[in-house]
């Protein structure tokens, strides 16, 4: 249904090309749809909840929690009350968006850079762990965004970790390293969260927003064993120059649990991730007539420089090639301007697209360091730039890609779409 992701759809869709560009964002927007995925592929059946393929045992459970950290909780929490309904003893969501469940306590924390509210939330969580049986079930809904939430800093504050946390990412830091030091200024990343529930069975439902997907990097792994120490993230911190660069002394890192006996009676679900996305987006283009590719779901790099590669790989291609592309550049920050790692990657695409290209990199979030979650580029955006006269190399010197697709109008408006499977980038041939 048109519209019902994009809130601009219909302003964008200038030309039947866009037009199906759009349609198949659509496809793969619906597709991680965080309510959706969960009342579709979860139920209950002779006192089990089959999750996909998996299979989880209900019989005799004295207590069923749900903890839900990131900004799929809400939504992911809300369906999971509706399936459980009776079953259901009670819990914590903590999530970046506002909203009220039935029996779920909901918390609003901040996101990308910890807060005071977050700490709060953070302990409130560990305190409804605590005392928990053998016959007691945590389901955990892990999702992007939960680093930041799950702030329990020792010996320092908030303000100093989104300093250092704040630092890494200027610096151009890609998300293992930024999350290799997360765990380690947090009581409750990297596997705490396990420790805290043990001897509780725990399920952890995980919506990947981690190039590659791996679990003990998603929202900084809360209920996975980590494998990383604390020299290593150390070495990051060194790496970057990020004390010398936030003025302050090292901060004391925390060693993360590594005893097996937390982990033993945790089963972790990759749910939703970039992939679930890209598949659909993918079908969707062999119905609209293209021939779709999904290249990679990885991607990494400097945004910018990226951009100019996934153009000359279109260009090999023929007319009516779709190359899909799930993953998570980075942008070193050299100028003021305002936007995030799509806009920018859409922008520095405008400088190599050829008349009969369009490509759309987005946050399946819909916040792209902004409210936009993206930009559209092909030869109307091209024509659009030339009349107003925009010079594309002076905003991406600035970083301001967010200003440049709002004085063309071409930026991709969603909202808070309740997902997040990191970044979606498809470029087409017609």
């Amino acid at each position: 249904m048109w519209g019902m992701k994009i809130k601009n759809f219909k302003k964008l869709a200038t030309s039947k090309d866009r037009k199906k560009v759009l349609e198949i964002i659509e496809s793969g927007l619906n597709a991680i749809d965080t309510r959706k995925a969960v009342l579709n592929s979860i139920r209950i059946k002779n006192e089990k909840l089959l999750v996909n393929n998996h299979s989880f045992s209900l019989k005799n459970a004295k207590k069923i929690l749900i903890i839900g950290i990131g900004k799929c909780s809400l939504e992911a929490g809300s369906a999971m009350e509706k399936i459980l309904g009776k079953r259901l003893t009670g819990g914590i969501v903590l999530d970046v968006h506002e909203g009220k469940l039935k029996k779920l306590k909901t918390f609003t924390g901040d996101h990308p850079l910890m807060s005071p509210r977050n700490v709060d939330a953070t302990k409130k969580i560990i305190k409804s762990l605590f005392g928990l049986t053998e016959q007691d079930l945590v389901i955990f809904i892990i999702s992007g965004g939960g680093s930041a939430l799950l702030c329990q800093p020792k010996g320092f504050t908030c303000f100093e970790e989104s300093a250092v946390v704040e630092a890494l990412m200027h610096s151009g830091a890609d998300i293992y390293e930024v999350n290799t030091v997360r765990k380690h200024l947090s009581l409750a990343r990297g596997g705490f969260l396990a420790k805290y529930a043990y001897p509780a069975r725990v399920v952890s439902l995980i919506f990947s927003d981690v190039v590659g997907d791996n679990l003990e990097f998603i929202a900084s792994g809360p209920t996975i064993k980590d494998t990383t120490t604390i020299e290593q993230a150390m070495d990051v911190l060194k790496k970057y120059n990020i004390y010398e660069k936030c003025n302050f002394p090292p901060l004391n890192l925390v060693e993360t649990p590594k005893d097996d006996k937390y982990f033993e009676q945790n089963r972790n679900v990759l749910f939703v991730s970039s992939q679930t996305a890209l598949e659909a987006m993918a079908e969707k283009s062999r119905e609209l007539g293209y021939l779709p590719k999904i290249r990679k779901n990885d991607l990494t790099g400097e945004a910018k420089e990226v951009a100019k590669e996934i153009i000359e790989e279109l260009s090999q291609e023929n007319s009516g090639t779709v190359l899909l592309y799930g993953g998570e550049t980075t942008v070193k920050i050299t100028g003021k301007g305002k936007g995030g790692r799509n806009q920018e990657m859409s922008l520095s695409s405008l400088r190599f697209i050829k008349d009969n290209q369009i490509l759309v990199s987005f946050a399946s979030d819909g916040r792209d360091n902004s409210d936009n979650a993206g930009g559209i580029c092909d030869i109307i955006t091209k024509k659009k730039a030339l009349k107003k006269n925009l010079n594309i190399e002076k905003y991406l010197k600035n970083n301001d890609s967010y200003n440049f697709f709002k004085e063309i109008g071409d930026f991709l408006n969603t909202g808070d779409t309740g997902s997040n499977v990191a970044d979606i980038i498809i470029a087409i041939n017609n």
